[in-house]
């Protein structure tokens, strides 16, 4: 019986591994890139970033420098928010300008106190759009972007032409995102993998297709279109954001097919980067669980549907090929194994991205179960009324 249960098992694995590889619109070969030797354009529209900024004085050496030396050809603005910091994120932040002989490039202003209804990080960035909007020459886009986000020099150059050159409303990247500690050289390329599975890049980028996604590191906005869908104030709960905003911005284009804008896209880089660090496996497992439950809509059901699904998909291969070999079913450890390998290929373009090594994708079962976890501790940290946290701050769900 239980022979016949495991064969059964990792046939069906095989099966869903056959049509992820085939048809979930490639999204294991993390492909959707920018161009780095773009066209150039012939004019180059204003631009201004907006950064929110809670306690980030030790990273703003960095990355403000990165955002102060982007080589944009335009005309090109920062508002930094310093979000009721207590280490000097906005005096420090005027001093990097200052010292680069960019203070004209450069806004600060001082958050105000969060009101009832936002998030921290939305309520900031409101508050810097608001100010942008004010300007005696408004911006064309708005490059949304992270305080801990470090950008290639050409990043935002890169970002206007291909949303010029292809009318899109909304071009993002998934930044590179640090992999230097053990646990983020375990965790961090699968949380990647995942939500390219989650949310496959080429699908995003069909402007035929329902499906919408962002990275909220690095979004680049149009002004008007934001202004259009009725502003960050719509998604001013949400704490998946960057996917709100993007499935917002999507089903409005979808919506207004005389609009010259057409869609959104979303793609990997190699040379722009996070420097958030994830030293340990609780700062990961808090980083999933904040938002795990939230992605399945709060759903006992989609929770349940979500650990089966895991566990054929993952957990199965390997189990079915040790079962297989302790039983003397042949043919049980054979289809266990190729699914092993399957998966392992799957993951390795991913793995590539990262610098790591293609035996890593062996371990993908192991690291699948640690996440299916995550996700259990998601539902119950809402169940428990312990909502969301970060920076500081718990967000009631």
């Amino acid at each position: 019986m239980l022979n016949q249960i495991f064969l059964g098992l990792v046939i069906l694995s095989l099966f869903i591994w056959l049509y992820l590889l085939t048809f979930r619109g490639k999204f294991w070969l993390a492909d959707q890139r920018l161009n780095l030797d773009p066209l150039d354009l012939t004019a180059y529209p204003s631009v201004c970033a907006i950064v929110p900024a809670r306690n980030e004085a030790e990273m703003l050496p960095t990355t403000l420098k990165s955002l102060l030396d982007q080589n944009y050809r335009g005309e090109f603005s920062i508002i930094l928010i310093d979000d009721q910091s207590s280490d000097g994120t906005g005096k420090i932040a005027e001093a990097i300008a200052k010292t680069s002989n960019l203070s004209d490039r450069l806004t600060v202003i001082s958050g105000e106190p969060l009101p009832g209804g936002w998030t921290g990080k939305l309520w900031a960035m409101e508050q810097g759009i608001r100010q942008a909007q004010n300007l005696s020459s408004p911006p064309k886009y708005l490059l949304l972007t992270d305080a801990d986000i470090v950008h290639d020099q050409s990043n935002l150059q890169q970002l206007v032409i291909k949303a010029e050159q292809e009318n899109l409303a909304l071009v993002s990247l998934m930044v590179l995102l640090r992999c230097k500690s053990f646990w983020e050289k375990v965790l961090i390329p699968a949380f990647v993998f995942f939500f390219q599975k989650l949310y496959p890049f080429p699908w995003v980028n069909n402007q035929n297709h329902k499906m919408a996604a962002a990275a909220g590191g690095c979004i680049l906005i149009r002004r008007d279109i934001l202004e259009n869908i009725g502003g960050i104030e719509i998604l001013k709960k949400a704490l998946i954001d960057d996917c709100s905003l993007a499935a917002a911005v999507k089903a409005y284009l979808q919506n207004q097919p005389d609009l010259k804008v057409k869609s959104i896209w979303l793609g990997l880089t190699e040379s722009t980067y996070s420097l958030r660090p994830y030293p340990s496996l609780k700062s990961i497992w808090d980083l999933v669980a904040r938002t795990a439950f939230t992605q399945l809509n709060y759903s006992p059901g989609l929770l349940l549907g979500t650990i089966i699904a895991m566990s054929i998909i993952y957990l199965v291969p390997p189990i079915s090929l040790i079962v297989g070999f302790l039983i003397g079913n042949w043919l049980m450890v054979g289809l266990g194994g190729i699914v092993w390998l399957l998966m392992a290929i799957a993951y390795f373009p991913t793995l590539k991205l990262y610098q790591s090594s293609f035996l890593q994708g062996l371990s993908l079962p192991a690291i699948a179960f640690l996440y299916t976890l995550m996700t259990i501790d998601s539902a119950l940290r809402h169940w428990r009324g312990q909502g969301g946290g970060w920076k500081g701050r718990v967000y009631q769900q």
